[in-house]
């Protein structure tokens, strides 16, 4: 009877632990839609037909400096595609990613910075799938054009597989990441829904619905960017 007490008692406390083990990661998805929605209301902020072609999306909110030149993570944030087989199904689930190393730190001014990076073609997409991907070395990258179109975009933004941009002090601007690298944040991604899975199975399989913490930044995406209007032969 003592034995049964004392295995009650322990399930008791416990239970808060375990309700409240992915909440840090539910406030951060929630911090990414918040950020997503408010720079796609920028005036002069990413160009629409640059949105319109990108296979997955990538927000970092608040990326602090203080972590930089200690050998932490520099931020962490989500990355969420277009499902279907040639990304031209409506945005899914996302998955927990980190940002780490490279030369951020000489960017960011001391100032919390929130990043959004679209991935703009299917081989980009897979290789931020695998494991961790130096940007600049394992994917292209650049810093994205801003305005309301890409036609002004330099031929380098136009042939990167990632394109960046960064918002500081209420400044928005194209911002270049390379150096820095980008892998899945497992830990979390366990966190958030309750097991372990592959960033593949959550982006590309399917194996989870978007969760209710997701659904302010899943519902901007498909307002915003409701079909993918990349060139049908680069989806392929």
């Amino acid at each position: 009877m003592k034995k049964l007490l004392v295995v009650g008692l322990c399930l008791l406390f416990a239970a808060p632990v375990f309700a409240t083990d992915n909440v840090k990661e539910e406030d951060r998805v929630k911090a990414a839609g918040t950020v997503l929605k408010e720079i796609v209301n920028i005036p002069d902020d990413i160009p629409k037909d640059l949105f319109d072609r990108a296979e997955c999306v990538i927000v970092l909110p608040t990326v602090l400096k203080f972590a930089f030149g200690v050998g932490g993570s520099y931020g962490r944030g989500v990355m969420t595609c277009r499902t279907g087989e040639h990304f031209t199904g409506p945005w899914g689930a996302p998955a927990m990613y980190a940002l780490e190393g490279g030369n951020i730190g000489f960017q960011l001014g001391g100032q919390a910075t929130d990043f959004v990076l679209l991935v703009m073609n299917p081989k980009g997409a897979e290789s931020l799938m695998g494991s961790k991907v130096k940007l600049g070395a394992d994917a292209s990258a650049a810093a994205g054009p801003k305005g309301r179109s890409a036609e002004g975009a330099t031929d380098v933004a136009m042939r990167a597989e990632i394109l960046s941009y960064s918002r500081s002090r209420g400044l928005f601007a194209g911002v270049s990441l390379e150096g820095s690298t980008l892998r899945p944040d497992n830990r979390a991604n366990r966190k958030l829904y309750g097991r372990n899975l592959k960033v593949k199975e959550i982006l590309r399989k399917n194996e989870v619905g978007v969760p209710g913490c997701a659904h302010e930044l899943v519902a901007v995406l498909d307002k915003h960017s409701p079909r993918n209007l990349s060139d049908k032969k680069s989806l392929e």
